[in-house]
C-alpha cells in the first residue's frame, strides 16, 4: 500500500513509519515539529537524543535498503496537504497530527484555543483532502478511551444499542470527555461519522489507551531510530513518567487516592493495532471502532509494578500521593470491551517484570539527561 503518516515525528508516528516500512509499504510521513518546539519552550524535551525526520528517514534508508518519503508542513494549511495527497495518493491515511496532551490543553486560554483549532481543522482538512484526490482512502484517525470518561456501564467497541419506548437505534457510545483535548477528539469522531454518512467515507477509529514502552522492532537496530520519548507532565504518559521518576531518584507522583483505571497497552501492539486495521479496511460508509488497550490497571496498580521491579534492581523506589490536580473519579468502575482488534489478529505484549525492566535499562543509559524540574509541575484543571 501507499501510507501517509500525518504527526510522523511524535511518539508513535515514526515508529509507524518504520513499521510500515519494514513490512514492504510505501511509506511518506508529515510533521511540523510543533510538539519539538514547544516540548524545548516547556524546558521539557526527549529523554533521548531524537534526529529530526529527514536525518531519521536516511538512516533507515542506510540500514534497510528502504525509503521513507519525509515532508515538513502543518496540516492545517489545506494547500500543503492537498498537494501531499495529490503527490501520493494514499491507499491509507494515519492520522496522529494533533495536540496530543490534555495538560497542554488545560493550561491556559490561548493553549486551549490552539488546542481546537488544530485538531478539528486538521481532521477536517483531511476529510477534504481524501475526498478531492482518493476518495476510497481508508482514514486511519488516533483516538482515545478518554473520550468514554468512567461511566458506570459497560464500555461497548464505539456503538451501544439503546431500546426507547419499544424501538430500537444503535448510536455512538455516550461520551464525557475529562479535560478539553480529549473533547477534541470527540468532536473528531462526529466530524468523521457526519462525513461518512453524507460522503461514504471509510474510517477506522482506534479509542487508545495511554501507551508505554520505548523500543520496538525497528527501533531495536540504532538508537537513532528510538522514538520521541517524552517523560514530562505534559507530554509523557503515566507509566513512562513513572520509570524515569525512579530511575532519577524521585517519588512516584500519584494523583489523589490512586484508584483512577485505564486501559493501557505496549508500543509494539501500538504499531500491531494500526497496521492490522489498515489491512482490513472498512467498506465504503463505514465508520470502525475499535478500543485499543490490552490490560486495564489502576495508577496505583502501575506505581507498585514499578516500585517492585526497581527495587530488584536496586533503586529505592517510594511512592508519593498528591493533591490531585485534574477533576476525575478516583474511585469508579471501568470495564472496556477490547476483542475487535483481538478478532483481528493482535498477540498483546503483557505488562510483565521483564517488560518493566528492559524500560528501566534504557532509561539509566540516558539518565544524566533527566530533566527533573520538567517531570512534574501541578498544572491543575481548575
Amino acid at each position: 500500500m501507499r501510507v501517509l503518516v500525518l504527526g510522523a515525528d511524535g511518539y508513535l508516528g515514526w515508529a509507524t513509519c518504520m513499521h510500515f516500512s519494514r513490512l514492504g509499504h510505501e511509506v511518506a510521513g508529515v510533521d511540523n515539529y510543533w510538539r519539538r518546539r514547544v516540548s524545548r519552550e516547556l524546558g521539557a524535551g526527549p529523554l533521548m537524543p531524537t534526529p529530526r525526520l529527514s536525518e531519521r528517514a536516511r538512516r533507515w534508508e542506510a540500514l534497510t535498503g528502504r525509503k521513507i518519503s519525509i515532508h515538513v508542513g502543518d496540516i492545517t494549511d489545506f494547500g500543503f496537504l492537498l498537494s501531499i495527497f495529490r503527490q501520493h495518493m494514499p491507499d491509507a491515511v494515519v492520522h496522529y497530527a494533533e495536540q496530543p496532551s490534555a495538560v497542554f490543553s488545560m493550561m491556559s486560554r490561548e493553549r486551549a484555543a490552539f488546542t481546537v483549532r488544530n485538531n478539528l481543522v486538521g481532521t477536517l482538512n483531511i476529510v477534504w483532502a481524501v475526498r478531492e484526490t482518493v476518495p476510497a482512502c481508508h482514514i486511519i484517525k488516533l483516538g482515545t478511551m478518554g473520550e468514554y470518561g468512567t461511566p458506570n456501564i459497560d464500555i461497548e467497541e464505539g456503538w451501544l444499542d439503546v431500546e426507547h419506548n419499544g424501538r430500537r437505534e444503535k448510536f455512538l457510545f455516550p461520551r464525557q470527555a475529562g479535560s478539553l483535548y480529549h473533547t477534541t477528539k470527540i468532536q473528531d469522531t462526529d466530524l468523521l461519522w457526519f462525513y461518512v454518512r453524507t460522503w461514504g467515507l471509510r474510517v477506522t477509529d482506534l479509542m487508545q489507551g495511554p501507551v508505554y514502552g520505548i523500543m520496538t522492532e525497528e527501533a531495536g537496530i540504532d538508537s537513532g531510530l528510538l522514538p520521541n520519548f517524552n517523560y514530562d507532565e505534559v507530554f509523557g504518559t503515566v507509566l513512562n513518567r513513572f520509570i524515569v521518576q525512579a530511575v532519577a531518584g524521585l517519588p512516584l507522583t500519584i494523583y489523589g487516592k490512586g484508584g483512577q483505571v485505564r486501559g493501557y497497552l505496549n508500543i509494539m501492539d501500538s504499531m500491531r493495532c494500526v497496521y492490522l486495521a489498515s489491512m482490513t479496511p472498512p467498506g465504503p460508509g463505514q465508520l470502525r471502532i475499535f478500543n485499543q488497550v490490552t490490560e486495564t490497571f489502576s495508577v496505583n496498580e502501575l506505581a507498585q509494578k514499578t516500585k517492585k521491579v526497581g527495587d530488584e534492581l536496586g533503586y529505592s523506589v517510594r511512592l508519593r500521593h498528591l493533591e490531585n490536580p485534574r477533576v476525575e473519579k478516583e474511585e469508579h468502575y471501568y470495564n472496556p470491551k477490547y476483542t475487535g482488534l483481538a478478532g483481528l489478529g493482535l498477540t498483546p505484549h503483557r505488562l510483565t517484570g521483564e517488560v518493566l525492566a528492559g524500560m528501566f535499562r534504557l532509561v539509566e543509559k540516558y539518565k544524566k539527561r533527566i530533566r527533573t524540574d520538567a517531570i512534574f509541575r501541578g498544572i491543575k484543571w481548575r
